[in-house]
């Protein structure tokens, strides 16, 4: 009889395990939870806003617009996709609730300065709910600052970018909320 209670708690470890496993993969935003419900019929519209070349590497922005066939319920959102040879590297989805704070951070981090901090070194970054981060760093005060991309989620390596490269990024974001905000105008 002891053998069997350890093996069923032994089994019931395994599930209790595999259920963790699941929850984990919950999606993180509203778009993606909204685009995974099962039982409905789910429109799930894209536009490319433009991308960023970056050394081999090239960043996408996308505007997105997701439909619940039967309601009429729509989410909006924007996807920042990494590709590299025609695969895609990772893809972080940012709600439309969102973008105008990640807007804020990103001209906030266009304008930081060795005064945000008395120490010799900084990071300061901006993440968002589904992990895509946006940051500046230096490694010493006289140094150059250095502005980064990175799927916080997965902790990838960090994709450097240039002052005007962030400006560029900023400004695809800015103008993927603009669209955005045409189609959630009353028609």
């Amino acid at each position: 009889m002891l053998k069997f209670r350890f093996v069923l708690l032994a089994i019931t470890g395994l599930f209790a395990g595999a259920v963790h496993a699941q929850v984990t993969n919950v999606p993180s935003t509203e778009l993606e939870t909204f685009e995974a419900q099962t039982g409905k019929m789910i429109i799930k519209g894209a536009g490319q806003t433009g991308s960023l070349a970056v050394d081999q590497l090239n960043i996408v922005v996308i505007g997105k617009e997701s439909l619940d066939a039967s309601t009429g319920s729509k989410q909006y959102g924007m996807a920042v996709e990494v590709v590299a040879n025609d695969q895609r590297i990772w893809k972080k989805v940012v709600d439309y609730d969102e973008m105008d704070s990640l807007l804020n951070g990103l001209d906030y981090l266009a304008k930081i300065d060795y005064k945000v901090t008395s120490e010799p070194t900084f990071v300061a970054s901006y993440v968002t709910k589904s992990g895509f981060r946006v940051g500046a760093f230096t490694s010493q005060r006289r140094g150059v600052i250095q502005y980064f991309l990175q799927d916080y989620s997965t902790n990838s390596a960090r994709i450097l970018i240039s002052p005007a490269q962030l400006s560029q990024f900023q400004s695809l974001v800015d103008q993927t909320r603009s669209n955005l905000d045409s189609l959630r105008a009353p028609h």
